[in-house]
C-alpha cells in the first residue's frame, strides 16, 4: 500500500521549485516553500513531464543530471504509479469534467493516494472534482 498525503502536487509547482527565480518569479518562492516543507505526494505521471519540461524549458534549463536528481528525491514521497486503474479513471474524469486525459489522470493519481488537494495553475481553483479540490498556491504571489 502506498502512504498518502492530504496534498498532491502538479507538474508547474516542482518545475517552479527547481528552477529558480530567474524562470518562475515570485512564484518560486512560494513553490520552493511547498517543496522544501509541505508534506505532499505525486505520482510517476508528474515526475516524467517535470523532468521533461526541466531540461527544456527556462532560459536556464536543469542538465539531465540536476533534473534526475530533482526526480528521484521527490519520488520519495508518496507517488502513484501509472497504472490500468489510473488511466481508466483519468479517462472517465476527462470525459465527466472536460478537461485533458492528462490533467484526468493526475486527478485520478491523487484520488488513488488519498489527496484531499491538488495544488495546480492547470484546473479551476476551488473546484472540486471528485474527492479533489483544486487549488492554485499562486493567487496571492
Amino acid at each position: 500500500m502506498i502512504a498518502s498525503s492530504d496534498v498532491f502536487l502538479d507538474t508547474n509547482v516542482l518545475l517552479y521549485a527547481a528552477l529558480g527565480r530567474e524562470h518562475a518569479g515570485p512564484r518560486w518562492s512560494r513553490a520552493r516553500d511547498i517543496v522544501l516543507s509541505d508534506d505532499y505526494c505525486t505520482s510517476a505521471q508528474v515526475l516524467a513531464e517535470f523532468y521533461d519540461n526541466a531540461i527544456r524549458k527556462g532560459r536556464r534549463p536543469l542538465t539531465p543530471e540536476k533534473a534526475r536528481e530533482w526526480v528521484r528525491t521527490i519520488a520519495r514521497k508518496p507517488c502513484q504509479p501509472v497504472t490500468p486503474e489510473v488511466v481508466i479513471a483519468g479517462v472517465d474524469h476527462a470525459r465527466r469534467y472536460r478537461i485533458s486525459y492528462w490533467d484526468g489522470a493526475i486527478l485520478a493519481a491523487a484520488e488513488r493516494l488519498g489527496a484531499r488537494v491538488l495544488y495546480s495553475e492547470d484546473l479551476s481553483h476551488g473546484q472540486t472534482y471528485g474527492s479533489v479540490r483544486v487549488e492554485n498556491p499562486f493567487l496571492s504571489v
